[in-house]
This record gives structure tokens, C-alpha cells and sequence, in this order.
């Protein structure tokens, strides 16, 4: 693998102009972001929650295998108060489900349920982003975290702020953060079926 670039203003606006073009993501985006925001705001009713966990799983592949028992463990949190005011251990609390007696950890579905929710306040959690942060924490160690920090919602957020200190990219949301690490790294990361 060729060394990855270091991340700056120009590469990040590259990457964002690129995501301009993916015409699949770009409206997969939309109808998420139509169904989260407009059409079924708020986490009250199972219904709600059962459309937005089945559109999440069918266009993000996160191999929930029980929506409706994930969709049920949703309403069950009480989570749009949290939403709202921005509760970081929401995702974690969200992530962790009990099916048929076995507790799973859903950590990057829950990242991806908050952020359509509050996409400048919840960046997405994935592999490509885990490579990329660990990455570019080993060339320029812009922070000493392990892996399992990312793994503790308020931990990656912490990261994840550093990483854009770091790198000078303060002029970008979460949001254009989160597109960038998960393009580069499904560039440069990507999975070997």
C-alpha cells in the first residue's frame, strides 16, 4: 500500500467533491436524511423506528439480522431527549442489544442511526474510519488512543476532534470529516472478499 497523503483542506474539498458524483450514496443520503428528518422525526413509535432501522440496514449492509427486536431495544431507550441535547453515550447505550439472550454490540449502526438523526453532532463509526484514524495515528500520532478506544462513543469523538486539530481542518463539519475518512478509506482500506 502506497503512503496515504496527509490530510489537509485541499485533499478533504477533493474527497467532498468527489462524494458529489456518487450519484447512489448521494440519494441514498437524501431518502435517509427525507425519512429521518421528515417523515418519521421522532423515536416514539415502533413503526417509526422499524423503517428507519430497516433503511439503515438495507442501505448501509450492517447485517442486523433482527430489526424489529433492535427497533423494539430503540424505542425501549427513550432516546429523542438524548438526540436533542446531544448525549454522547447515546450510541453506546443505543448499541448494545440483547437477541435471544445474547447481548451484541451494533456500535456502528448506532453511530449511523444517531448521525442521520444529528449528522454535525453523531460522526459515523466503520472500518474505513477506524483504518484511517489508526493510520494516521501511527505515522504522526496526532493522539495515543488503542483500538478499543474508538470502540467508546466519547472517546471517537474525542479523536476525531484532535484529528481535525491536528490537521489544521477546523473549517470542516463532522459530517465532511466523517465523508472524507470514509471515502480515503475505502480507497486506500479496501475489503478483501
Amino acid at each position: 500500500m502506497t503512503n496515504l497523503v496527509t490530510p489537509n483542506e485541499k485533499i478533504v474539498n477533493a474527497y467532498l467533491e468527489k462524494w458529489g458524483t456518487l450519484e447512489n450514496y448521494i440519494l441514498q443520503e437524501n431518502s435517509l436524511s427525507l425519512l429521518f428528518n421528515k417523515l418519521c422525526p421522532d423515536n416514539t413509535n415502533i413503526e417509526n423506528i422499524l423503517l428507519k432501522v430497516s433503511a439503515l440496514n438495507d442501505f448501509y449492509s450492517t447485517n442486523i439480522f433482527d430489526t424489529f427486536t433492535v427497533s423494539k431495544h430503540i424505542l425501549n431507550c427513550s432516546i429523542d431527549q438524548d438526540l436533542n441535547n446531544g448525549c454522547k453515550s447515546l450510541v453506546n447505550k443505543i448499541a448494545l442489544v440483547t437477541i435471544n439472550g445474547k447481548t451484541r454490540n451494533f456500535y456502528s449502526f448506532a453511530s449511523k442511526y444517531c448521525s442521520h438523526h444529528k449528522p454535525e453532532i453523531y460522526p459515523i463509526y466503520d472500518s474505513y474510519v477506524e483504518k484511517m484514524l489508526m493510520y494516521y495515528k501511527k505515522i504522526d500520532k496526532f493522539d495515543s488512543f488503542k483500538k478499543e478506544d474508538l470502540k467508546k462513543y466519547e472517546r471517537f469523538l474525542e479523536i476525531i476532534h484532535k484529528f481535525k486539530q491536528y490537521y489544521s481542518l477546523g473549517n470542516f463539519s463532522l459530517r465532511q470529516i466523517d465523508i472524507y475518512l470514509w471515502l480515503a478509506g475505502k480507497e486506500y482500506f479496501p475489503n478483501k472478499y
